[in-house]
This record gives C-alpha cells, sequence and structure tokens, in this order.
C-alpha cells in the first residue's frame, strides 16, 4: 500500500481549506476521504476510491494555492515578452 501519496494529498487539502479532512483506508474498498465536523465526528465526504482516483479527487476538492513568483521570475518573463 502506497498511503504516502494518499495522506499528502489529505495535508495539502487540509493547509488550503477551512474544513478538517481525514482519510481511511480498507483493503476490500479503498481510500475513502473524511470530513471531520467540530464536534469530532467524522463522515464521508466521497466513495470510496482507488489510490489514483482518490489524489485526483482530493486535489479538486478545493483550489490549489497559488504558485509562488520571485521577482526575478517576473523580470524574466517580462523580457521573453519584450522580445
Amino acid at each position: 500500500m502506497r498511503s504516502t501519496k494518499a495522506s499528502a494529498a489529505v495535508e495539502r487539502l487540509n493547509k488550503r481549506s477551512t474544513n478538517s479532512y481525514s482519510m481511511s483506508y480498507r483493503a476490500d474498498v479503498g481510500f475513502s476521504l473524511l470530513l471531520i465536523s467540530d464536534t469530532g465526528s467524522s463522515e464521508p465526504a466521497a466513495a470510496p476510491l482507488s489510490l489514483d482516483e482518490f489524489v485526483k479527487f482530493v486535489n479538486g476538492v478545493e483550489p490549489s494555492a497559488p504558485k509562488r513568483v520571485s521577482k526575478l521570475d517576473v523580470a524574466f518573463r517580462e523580457k521573453l515578452n519584450r522580445k
């Protein structure tokens, strides 16, 4: 089982979301995304999925964080656009 990929996706989701999520895994079913409520109870946020489908689903739940751009990147792009 390669759950590191799935757990990393859930960790990224928790960083960019106001809700709290967790995951569960059952060998006969697959990976499930769980929404953790304020009271501590969890409810499934989606049907169980295979690893790759689960990661793709989790990455699409909330918009991803904007990529950081340095001043050098901006200057380089401007220089490319001028030519």
